[in-house]
């Protein structure tokens, strides 16, 4: 039955919600085994086995289970070497958590602008970076909603200026390009086990090198950098980023169906490519000639002659309906009505009040550093583009092909 407005489904009963954590039971016996064994601090057999299997997985030598994504990414800039005043280049659009280590360490961060193929870091405005500040020998980069950059073009532009690479894969464990795994292709890389990724601990993080004196230093430093003395003995700063085992056992549990919801997560996105077929719309891209997504999140962006009129201010956003057009406040505000969750795409790091004044390089404008919007001239950048046009869509893999349907009839309405 179509969605119109003379026929309106009614709201679900239950949520339909972005992404929520899929459990099984196995979680619950390993968090029991680290009670019965009284084995609820920082150690024991729970962290082992995580740190262990990670590692295989992703294909790196050394993994460190830590508190959060944020903390692994924190002792990732440090062991990297940024220094109070180093000048490091950022992805441009992606959560906060990607950069704030950065700025922690006294770094500036330099924002790299999107490319439109996969929406991640921009290989070419990152050579424009390099020659416009060729002292800079560090860059973070992301892989945004489970779908991997364009990482051997990343990495021999970092390579040719003689930079590290810290590598954000918390959204895209499990995600590889050319066959080889996300969080691999870094000099140092990091995944979140936060309540809502592929899959979960309900927090925490993991550290990936493949140098042993790099995994040694980010333990000790995550335990407040504690000495090898008989009383606590501390010579340099440390911080209490160390996950716990009873963490650890709900990682530990889900680690065995990471495939399971990367195939669920893969059938959503593909029910909404078909369902939207028609529809002056397209789904979040990728190539698919080199790279395999963990499709995280299922996004769409709104084809430029099908937007309606529609403006945001740092926290309220207005849009004129038109007939055929739609914008992402219009279908966010719709799915919300009816009970279902949608959110607006990131929004790009350098529009953000905070980081207005640090400097931003595109592909195009003559690879000026920029702090405005705007290229004179040219319209947006590619990432405050894909933010005003994008959002995303409800992508829990327990949603029933039944609600996604009904997801996809409202989205179309708004077209109407």
């Amino acid at each position: 039955m179509a969605f119109t407005k003379e026929n309106k489904f009614k709201p679900f009963k239950n949520k339909v919600w972005l992404a929520t954590p899929t459990m099984h039971g196995d979680e619950l016996a390993w968090m029991t085994d680290a009670f019965n064994k009284n084995w609820m601090s920082t150690l024991g057999e729970n962290i082992n086995e995580i740190e262990r299997a990670i590692a295989a997985e992703v294909g790196c030598k050394y993994a460190v289970a830590l508190a959060s994504g944020t903390a692994a990414l924190h002792l990732a800039v440090k062991l990297a070497g940024v220094e109070r005043g180093d000048k490091v280049f950022c992805s441009d659009m992606t959560f906060s958590a990607t950069v704030n280590p950065v700025v922690y360490e006294g770094g500036v961060p330099v924002f790299i602008d999107t490319e439109r193929d996969t929406w991640n870091m921009d290989p070419v405005a990152l050579e424009k970076a390099f020659c416009m500040y060729p002292d800079v020998k560090h860059a973070v980069v992301a892989n945004l909603y489970g779908v991997p950059g364009k990482l051997d073009e990343l990495r021999a532009v970092a390579d040719r200026h003689g930079a590290v690479i810290v590598e954000d894969a918390a959204e895209s464990l499990g995600a590889t390009y050319n066959g080889k795994q996300t969080g691999s292709f870094g000099d140092i890389g990091v995944i979140s086990f936060n309540g809502n990724k592929i899959i979960t601990g309900s927090s925490g993080g993991m550290l990936l090198t493949d140098s042993i004196d790099e995994a040694n230093k980010a333990r000790k430093m995550s335990t407040q950098s504690r000495e090898r003395a008989p009383w606590y003995q501390h010579e340099e700063l440390g911080y209490n980023y160390r996950m716990s085992n009873v963490v650890a056992g709900v990682v530990r549990g889900q680690i065995p169906y990471l495939k399971e919801h990367i195939a669920e997560k893969r059938a959503v996105y593909e029910r909404y490519k078909k369902g939207f077929e028609g529809l002056p719309v397209s789904m979040n891209p990728f190539d698919a000639k080199k790279s395999v997504p963990n499709y995280w999140l299922s996004c769409m962006i709104i084809d430029k002659n099908a937007m309606c009129k529609h403006v945001r201010g740092d926290r309220d956003a207005c849009y004129v309906k038109e007939s055929g057009k739609s914008c992402p406040t219009e279908i966010l505000e719709t799915l919300a009505s009816y009970n279902a969750e949608g959110r607006p795409i990131w929004k790009p790091m350098h529009l953000q009040p905070f980081f207005r004044r640090n400097p931003f390089v595109t592909a195009e404008g003559n690879g000026r550093a920029r702090t405005d919007a705007y290229i004179e001239g040219e319209g947006l950048d590619v990432g405050a583009d894909i933010f005003d046009r994008g959002l995303c869509l409800p992508s829990d893999n327990k949603m029933t092909e039944a609600e996604q349907n009904t997801v996809i009839e409202i989205v179309r309405a708004c077209f109407d």
